[in-house]
């Protein structure tokens, strides 16, 4: 794909009114932009300069500090040129104008990142990692990105397709040599073994059990049980607000509640659902049913039982936490030991809650060095590889032979390339850079 000579340009700080307003350019056209609209005609390159900004007519819009990057030596490989103004409305409005009047267009979403891709600066999984710094809410979502920045995915993913590549050469060997007697023992043997550990790396990174996934969307928090627990008090203690509606009728809540928060440092979505009870109300048990397929999707589970009855469920899992409600309205010798008890209503024990929680997350990720997966684009392109390894160790094992075997090898590593962009599909860029913010 031939890459776009254009000169784009965007505001890469954020809306105004702020303090400041960053306003980027790339492309071409830098130099001669720099020329019409600055009151400095030649920058040096990476120092930041003193500068006035011009509309079209002349007019002063701002004074500010230009930094002028030359390419290649640059982020997107362009010239590239960032302009610190004052971070009105106005001023950034009319700054966009002026630029765009002297032969610069808006960019798309991802755009820069996308042209630093295309000039082999980064490769799509460091590219996808600027993405997730940019998202980062918590400290493990930032850990994990800054870890698929300095290149831990790009390593991972290279490693497995340079196995492949020497079992293609293997391969390639013995189809060009096919008169050689002892050709195909020698190329089977490390061939199989090759492509054999490989499946095992594969296989290994799909069962993780989404865990470097779920650090970068968030770890999904059920709490469940019969009506009039105290779910949705519960849910409201832990968000610090009123996020749904508490009364005593019971069946109040017909439909799942969520709130997005950050806990011990990861992202939790934590779901409010309906009480679990059998009902004649189609509406409700509506409401049941998608409050037992949260249960089943989550990572976490919260049973909670009013203390004054006894807790019973043939639904608990290993792992998850039962908490005793109402507390305060019971003995407390006759809470089971091996429950947290709490009394959602004025907020007693909440942080017991959120500190098994927090305990439960960390036992998650305990095993996490280094992301794997951290994309659904990142699993179903391993899963793929991984079917067409399947297809020629089994070619490998009928003796179909070399031909078929390296076809499946070519087919697995390049399943593998479109995962660090080494093959670039424009349906995979397209996917990848449309999820970028402006002006990156």
């Amino acid at each position: 794909m031939a890459i776009r000579r254009d000169t784009i340009c965007a505001l890469a700080s954020g809306l105004p009114p702020a303090a400041i307003s960053v306003i980027r350019m790339s492309g071409p056209a830098v130099i001669d932009i720099t020329e019409r609209r600055l009151s400095v005609a030649k920058l040096k390159p990476r120092h930041a300069t003193l500068v006035d900004l011009h509309s079209e007519d002349g007019d002063l819009i701002d004074s500010g500090l230009a930094i002028f990057m030359p390419g290649p030596a640059s982020y997107t490989g362009e010239d590239t040129l960032e302009i610190t103004l004052h971070g009105g409305r106005m001023i950034t409005e009319l700054a966009l104008k002026s630029i765009m009047s002297a032969g610069a267009r808006i960019a798309e979403p991802g755009e820069f990142t996308r042209r630093a891709f295309e000039a082999g600066k980064l490769d799509l999984t460091r590219a996808e990692a600027v993405a997730d710094l940019i998202d980062a809410e918590s400290e493990a979502q930032l850990g994990q990105a800054l870890k698929q920045m300095d290149g831990a995915l790009e390593t991972l993913y290279s490693g497995w397709r340079e196995d492949l590549t020497e079992a293609l050469a293997l391969l390639e060997a013995s189809i060009d040599f096919p008169d050689e007697e002892d050709a195909p023992e020698r190329v089977d043997a490390p061939v199989r073994e090759k492509l054999g550990v490989l499946k095992s790396d594969l296989i290994q990174a799909l069962a993780d059990g989404n865990i470097t996934e779920r650090i970068r969307d968030g770890f999904k928090v059920a709490i469940l049980g019969k009506p009039n627990a105290g779910k949705s008090t519960l849910l409201n203690q832990l968000a610090r607000r009123e996020a749904a509606i508490v009364t005593d009728i019971p069946g109040t809540t017909r439909d799942v509640v969520e709130v997005r928060l950050t806990m011990g440092g990861y992202l939790v979505w934590v779901s409010d659902t309906a009480g679990l009870r059998e009902t004649q109300d189609v509406v409700e048990a509506e409401g049941v049913r998608r409050a037992l397929k949260a249960a089943e999707d989550s990572d976490i589970r919260i049973w909670l039982y009013d203390a004054r009855e006894s807790f019973q469920s043939d639904q608990v899992r290993p792992g998850d936490l039962i908490i005793s409600n109402k507390s305060d309205l019971v003995d407390p010798e006759s809470v089971s030991r091996e429950t947290l008890s709490i009394t959602a209503k004025d907020g007693s024990g909440i942080d017991k809650v959120e500190a098994a929680i927090i305990e439960r997350l960390g036992s998650l990720t305990q095993n996490v060095s280094a992301p794997i997966i951290t994309r659904a684009r990142h699993r179903q392109g391993i899963e793929r590889a991984l079917s067409h390894l399947e297809s020629a160790l089994g070619h490998l094992e009928s003796g179909i032979g070399a031909e078929f075997v390296s076809e499946d090898v070519r087919l697995a590593s390049r399943e593998l390339g479109t995962l660090t962009g080494h093959v670039d599909p424009e349906s995979v860029l397209g996917a990848v850079f449309s999820s970028f913010c402006i002006g990156k």
